[in-house]
């Protein structure tokens, strides 16, 4: 049996090649090929836009796909989210999806855009939201170079971002923020109820998971005398609790913990001063709790 899954080509394609290779899974692709090749038997992966992928989620035409909140709401599917996925082209952290208009604009508020123009890629999501507010306003889909729009073809426009910097970089100021979204691996409720897909899945989302909590994290190895130890612990956090373990005919300790990557740079001389020696850092694949 295969798993047939969508996957994003395009601006996250790089970053959801990388997410899978250190959940283990190689995917290699040739040029113009929308067919990636894996080392795993039971996968049938196709590269397509994430725009497209819960289209095809929700017709039965893929099993499963990762694509954002903001395309799932776009096109309206009907899917099953088995697993949130915060990563993005540039960062790990969530995308908005924000209205924002002209530096010298007199829109300051989304009951301003009222008879205004607006373009954006994710039009249902906007009129939605629009609508919350009872703000009519026209809508039209933009096909690209949202951000130069303003003001000289529309009042306003609904844009991705990320960071913030390209908004910034086209004088452009953020007025509302129409939802927030984060990648998500979702299925076809028809596949879900497969036995053999649904726990295919749910696997992959442990890995996948397990990979993305090892980003922030990594791990410590340190010697430390037995009489230094409670005054090692007082400054040492850890996930639980760290290792201990006695060295070989020695009265001196082997310690070893997982802790938050920010940590590490106040957290090393404090370790040294503690009374730590032997101290390694080192990266992490997974963490799965």
């Amino acid at each position: 049996m295969k798993l047939r899954l969508g996957l994003p080509k395009g601006s996250l394609q790089e970053a959801t090649f990388q997410l899978f290779k250190q959940a283990g899974f190689n995917l290699t692709v040739r040029s113009r090929s929308y067919f990636p090749a894996v080392n795993d038997p039971e996968l049938e992966v196709v590269l397509m836009r994430a725009q497209e992928i819960p289209r095809y989620v929700n017709d039965g035409v893929l099993d499963a796909g990762l694509s954002g909140l903001d395309w799932i709401m776009e096109n309206e599917a009907d899917v099953v989210e088995v697993a949130d996925l915060v990563y993005a082209k540039n960062t790990s952290n969530p995308i908005r999806l924000v209205i924002a208009v002209a530096n010298d604009s007199d829109i300051n508020t989304v009951y301003d855009l009222k008879g205004k123009r607006i373009a954006t890629e994710l039009v249902r999501v906007t009129q939605n939201y629009l609508k919350r507010y009872g703000v009519e306003a026209y809508v039209e889909y933009s096909y690209g170079a949202t951000e130069v729009k303003v003001p000289h073809l529309v009042d306003a426009i609904a844009d991705i971002t990320e960071t913030g910097s390209s908004l910034k970089a086209n004088n452009l100021r953020e007025i509302a923020t129409v939802l927030q979204s984060t990648t998500k691996l979702h299925a076809n409720k028809v596949a879900w109820q497969d036995p053999w897909k649904r726990e295919k899945l749910q696997s992959i989302a442990v890995l996948l998971q397990g990979a993305l909590r090892a980003r922030s994290k990594v791990g410590l190895k340190m010697n430390v005398p037995q009489e230094k130890l409670k005054e090692l612990l007082d400054v040492l956090p850890a996930m639980k609790q760290p290792t201990i373990a006695q060295l070989v005919q020695s009265d001196w300790l082997a310690v070893e913990t997982i802790l938050e990557e920010r940590l590490v740079r106040e957290l090393i001389p404090l370790l040294k001063k503690a009374g730590a020696q032997d101290i390694i850092e080192y990266p992490l694949t997974k963490v799965i709790p």
